[in-house]
């Protein structure tokens, strides 16, 4: 692995959606077969790292949906509430 390609293992992904893109990339890459061993485990990790990070933003997605559905609920009882 040459010294580009170790420093974009160490970036952060710009999107959950430009680290899903890499991610298929490198699973698609390591399924082929046609890596050296050394390639194949730096691969591997940059996809730990990847999938970390996805799950990472997802987690994040659904804390604020759950915010934002005990909010909208909170509306609705007091609604609800207000008509009994």
């Amino acid at each position: 692995m040459n010294k580009s390609s170790k420093h974009a293992a160490s970036t952060q992904p710009e999107s959950f959606e430009a680290a899903s893109a890499e991610l298929e990339k490198i699973v698609a890459a390591m399924e082929a077969g046609q890596m050296t061993l050394e390639a194949s485990l730096s691969a591997y990790q940059r996809g730990a790292e990847l999938l970390q990070y996805c799950q990472d933003k997802l987690q994040g997605a659904q804390q604020q949906v759950r915010v934002l559905e005990a909010g909208m609920l909170k509306n609705f009882n007091r609604s609800d509430s207000n008509e009994s």
